[in-house]
């Protein structure tokens, strides 16, 4: 049962950039971010209960906390710049770039924290990056040259946000359930949206959001929230090394979704990009 959770958790991840791709065509992509935080936080903390460790928060340190909060900026960060990239580029690029983060956080992990990096996760890294390369092509089209290539930028960015938000978030849940953890950083995520809505002059956007863009955007919420949910269900039950990877095969998902509901296409050489991507995701089973 918890390999279909797992499955679950890769599926409901996966759709949640088709979801968010679909509130954001006219929605500001900030805006967008500071909403679906909310019912991101509504989740995070029905995990909590759900695990029952919401009795353990007056024991959090002050060095755990400072993580956290470090760990929730670097969230906020990923997710703004994600949103952003998506808004400007293709699904099936900017994911790729996105799920690159995995290298960078055994990188920084090997670097910060002394973790070693085995044959098998040399291999995994050296192929997801290779992959990733291959996958990243120019975006042809008529739009604004800047806007053309700046996704790859915020694509970048996400990842590397993506990666500092797993090493400092695994420094701040060392002595606390991770849940609990999740939740805390969720709540700092949101302050941090809606601080850059107003900051940007962008909380009147609000106002301007069609109904079927919120729709959207609020569905996206729930896919992450889902994801989750099952994530921590087959984490619970089952094996971690199977678990982990399954999850990571997201993209996949994805990129399936993009091509039938953006119609967006994989060149010979993005596809065999995301071979390698798969494979080394997968070589990462191996101990």
């Amino acid at each position: 049962m918890w390999i279909l959770f797992a499955a679950g958790s890769a599926f409901f991840a996966g759709i949640t950039s088709i979801l968010a791709k679909c509130g954001i065509k006219e929605t500001d992509s900030d805006v967008a971010t500071a909403i679906r935080t909310f019912v991101v936080l509504i989740f995070s903390w029905l995990m909590v209960f759900i695990v029952g460790s919401q009795n353990t928060i007056n024991e959090i340190s002050g060095n755990t906390l400072v993580f956290l909060i470090l760990s929730g900026i670097a969230t906020g960060a990923s997710w703004l710049c994600y949103f952003k990239a998506l808004q400007l580029g293709d699904i099936n690029k900017v994911v790729p770039i996105d799920k690159s983060s995995t290298v960078l956080t055994i990188i920084l992990a090997f670097i910060l924290l002394g973790e070693p990096i085995g044959i098998y996760k040399a291999t995994g890294v050296i192929a997801i990056g290779i992959g990733t390369y291959m996958m990243i092509e120019r975006k042809e089209t008529s739009e604004n040259t800047e806007n053309s290539k700046s996704w790859i930028i915020y694509a970048f960015l996400s990842a590397i946000f993506a990666s500092l938000t797993s090493i400092l978030g695994k420094i701040g849940i060392s002595e606390i359930e991770s849940n609990l953890g999740t939740a805390i950083r969720t709540v700092v995520v949101l302050i941090m949206a809606w601080l850059i809505v107003f900051i940007k002059g962008k909380g009147k956007e609000i106002h301007k959001i069609k109904a079927k863009e919120l729709i959207f955007i609020i569905l996206s919420g729930f896919a992450t929230g889902g994801s989750w949910l099952c994530y921590y269900r087959a984490l619970q039950d089952g094996q971690a090394s199977i678990v982990v990877p399954i999850d990571k095969l997201s993209i996949l998902v994805s990129i399936a979704f993009s091509y039938f509901v953006f119609k967006e296409k994989l060149s010979k050489k993005a596809f065999a990009g995301l071979v390698l991507i798969t494979a080394g995701t997968l070589v990462m089973l191996v101990k």
